[in-house]
């Protein structure tokens, strides 16, 4: 823990808001350890009962984690708003190439700035609060592009949500209760695993190979009690697997053993994906398939599209109702504008062959140097590494930025995150070099004085 941070209280109230006021300030930054339950106790002349009670009212809301050896630590994006120095992402250094972040290539989005123009010559209005809700024209194409996909919209119900995170917080409040479990790819979303922490769920891993999560890991999820279980279906984070047709009929066995699981199914890529679709949807009573837009249209798009069983899309509408109410239909327009344009939809197709181009081009550099390299699909590589907190410094200080397996990790082993959009033909080489030299604890090659000081 930093020193210049104490940790005051005498009841359990007082000590978990104490803790929260130095994550709040950021004098308790990302990573940064507490206390054994005895050695605060002392410190604060209270029962170790009353700190450990603090901590469990801590990790139960997404604040601290228990990392084994590790002792008790500040999550790495704890659900509160920081105004201190841990309130940002760190920067990368001047001239640095950043490969940390997962985001798609700006350069390769559609421009907005004709949709909304169409939108204004349409003079489109917005609706009042009584008309509100997922635009009808949306949902049909949505159902039509599902159909295509082999999903299963008969009989089901259609809605939209404000991206791909707000669904899947929306389904497991609906579904479950603080304390109960959710089967998790390992390694999986960060995000995803954040928001189990925060919403006191806790997740169980399930291993993840280059066709999905396995069969065993799954049954073994299920049978340890999970109530849900999150299955990206393409473009994995941060492994690039991708549900193979055979793997998607093994995994709907499993499922098929535990008809009451929640099923919420994760095709963020989309359209990015340069595989065919296996999807589980159906494979239980409860299912969601979410389709987000971020990725093949825009980050600032902040809209998906939610497939599933009647019940289970009745909750997620009605709970909306009664929150936010809807996803702005003048955004809805726009998504139905991109959706409905030819040279957006060539467009997509590029960038979709662009990603493809360097996610193989990266994965071969690595393998030529022997490394375990993995990304079937999507925008990110999984590189296996023995030690990726010296792999991530080392890399660092040669001018690349990765992300830490860490992040994603919950029983799987080390590795780094390299996302492969800002990449260009000219860095493949180099970085590969880097990375073999990172991975194998060797002095790294420092990127071109020329790059670094750009």
């Amino acid at each position: 823990m930093a020193e210049h941070y104490q940790i005051l209280g005498s009841t359990a109230a007082e000590i978990s808001g104490s803790v929260e006021a130095g994550v709040r300030s950021g004098d308790l930054g990302p990573g940064a350890a507490l206390p054994p339950v005895r050695a605060l106790a002392k410190t604060l002349s209270c029962s170790p009962a009353t700190v450990a009670k603090a901590y469990q009212t801590l990790r139960q809301r997404g604040l601290i984690e228990t990392a084994g050896r590790n002792g008790t630590r500040v999550r790495e994006r704890p659900p509160i708003a920081t105004s201190g120095r841990s309130a940002l992402r760190l920067p990368s250094p001047p001239g640095a190439l950043d490969l940390s972040t997962g985001e798609p290539d700006l350069a390769l989005m559609p421009a907005l700035g004709p949709r909304l123009a169409r939108l204004a010559a349409a003079e489109f209005s917005p609706t009042n609060y009584t008309d509100a809700g997922a635009l009808p024209e949306l949902v049909e194409l949505a159902r039509e592009r599902f159909a295509g996909d082999g999903i299963p919209v008969e009989g089901a119900e259609i809605t939209v949500t404000s991206g791909a995170l707000d669904a899947m917080e929306r389904l497991l409040a609906a579904h479950l209760r603080p304390g109960d479990k959710v089967a998790v790819e390992d390694p999986g979303w960060a995000n995803a695993l954040d928001l189990i922490a925060a919403l006191g769920l806790t997740a169980v891993p399930m291993p993840v190979d280059d066709e999905g999560p396995t069969p065993a890991g799954l049954r073994a999820a299920l049978a340890s009690g999970a109530g849900a279980a999150i299955v990206t279906t393409r473009a994995q984070n941060p492994t690039g697997a991708a549900v193979s047709s055979y793997r998607a009929a093994e995994l709907r066995s499993v499922l098929a053993e535990s008809p009451s699981v929640l099923l919420i199914e994760d095709d963020h890529a989309a359209e990015l994906a340069p595989v065919t679709l296996h999807s589980l949807a159906g494979a239980t009573g409860s299912w969601a398939f979410v389709r987000s837009v971020s990725k093949p249209y825009g980050p600032d798009l902040r809209l998906a599209v939610v497939a599933g069983d009647e019940a289970t899309i009745a909750r997620v509408a009605g709970r909306m109702r009664v929150g936010a109410g809807w996803v702005s239909t003048l955004l809805q327009h726009v998504v139905l504008y991109l959706w409905r344009d030819d040279e957006v939809i060539n467009g997509v197709i590029r960038a979709r062959d662009s990603y493809v181009t360097r996610r193989l081009a990266l994965r071969a550099a690595l393998a030529a140097h022997g490394l375990d390299a993995r990304g079937r699909t999507g925008l990110n590589v999984w590189v296996s590494v023995p030690d990726e907190t010296r792999a991530v410094a080392a890399l660092r200080d040669a001018g690349y930025v990765v992300a830490p397996g860490s992040l994603f990790r919950l029983a799987s082993p080390p590795g780094i995150r390299i996302t492969i959009s800002p990449l260009a033909e000219d860095d493949i080489a180099p970085l590969a070099d880097a990375v073999a030299a990172a991975a194998a604890l060797d002095p790294v090659p420092a990127r071109s004085s020329m790059a670094l000081t750009a």
